[in-house]
């Protein structure tokens, strides 16, 4: 089985995947804020308008554009200036075919070397990682990923616009089952970014305070379960090779 080893694996461009605006900041934001601050270039797409999140009632006319503002001001934190919003309803997210074919859209534009996801997978350990709608993204996600990004007769519109069929090289997904997790990456020196970044979605923190404890203690258990240095802070993923130098070509 083919590994992630980030001393040879050159990663360039990575595209970033979520159902909500705030799950990359809480799943992988200090793993982005490493990675631009290397040069890479990392663009988000939220799938959901988060229309349903929150707690004041009388923001429910705004709270729409409200996230929107929340999530560019999050990932300008750690480095990304470009966000995509597909627009789903918050609650109804579903890996459709028109969801899927948005999202090959991007992967093919972009081109990148990661595609990272929620995980479609439910997650019994702790069933807040695994709202429908987040196993909705991985689950849509994943299925762009292979085949349709890289088979020119799936959604043959986006071939005709010139948007050509890319063998991607890795899918990490996050808000994995700790079973499935095999990689993990030190955000010890990125930390601090990745709260600026949760800091912004004020809509949905009426206790930023517990909202910090609580992000640094999985972090710190992420990095224990690592094997990192005393105190280090990690997050953690489930990464896939798709194309790697051993795989068997095919649709």
């Amino acid at each position: 089985m083919t590994t992630f080893n980030p001393e040879t694996q050159t990663v360039k461009r990575v595209m970033c995947f979520g159902a909500h605006p705030d799950d990359l900041d809480f799943g992988a934001s200090g793993t982005v804020a490493a990675w631009t601050a290397a040069g890479v270039e990392v663009q988000y797409c939220i799938m959901t308008d988060g229309d349903a999140g929150g707690f004041d009632p009388d923001h429910r006319g705004s709270i729409t554009d409200m996230r929107h503002e929340e999530q560019r001001a999050a990932a300008r934190q750690v480095g990304v200036e470009t966000v995509h919003f597909l627009g789903e309803r918050d609650g109804f997210l579903e890996p459709t075919h028109e969801v899927m074919a948005q999202v090959v859209k991007l992967i093919r534009e972009l081109r990148p070397d990661v595609v990272l996801a929620q995980h479609p997978e439910r997650n019994w350990d702790r069933l807040q990682k695994s709202h429908p709608d987040h196993m909705a993204c991985g689950e849509a996600v994943t299925r762009a990923v292979y085949p349709a990004v890289e088979n020119p007769y799936s959604y043959p519109e986006l071939e005709a616009a010139g948007l050509k069929a890319y063998k991607l090289p890795w899918l990490w997904l996050y808000g994995a089952p700790a079973e499935r997790e095999n990689h993990w990456v030190d955000v010890t020196a990125t930390f601090e970014q990745k709260l600026e970044a949760l800091r912004q979605h004020l809509s949905q923190h009426p206790d930023v305070g517990g909202m910090e404890r609580f992000v640094r203690k999985q972090c710190e258990q992420k990095g224990a379960e690592a094997g990192f240095e005393a105190g280090s802070l990690a997050e953690a993923f489930h990464v896939v090779a798709v194309n790697a130098s051993d795989t068997i070509a095919g649709f």
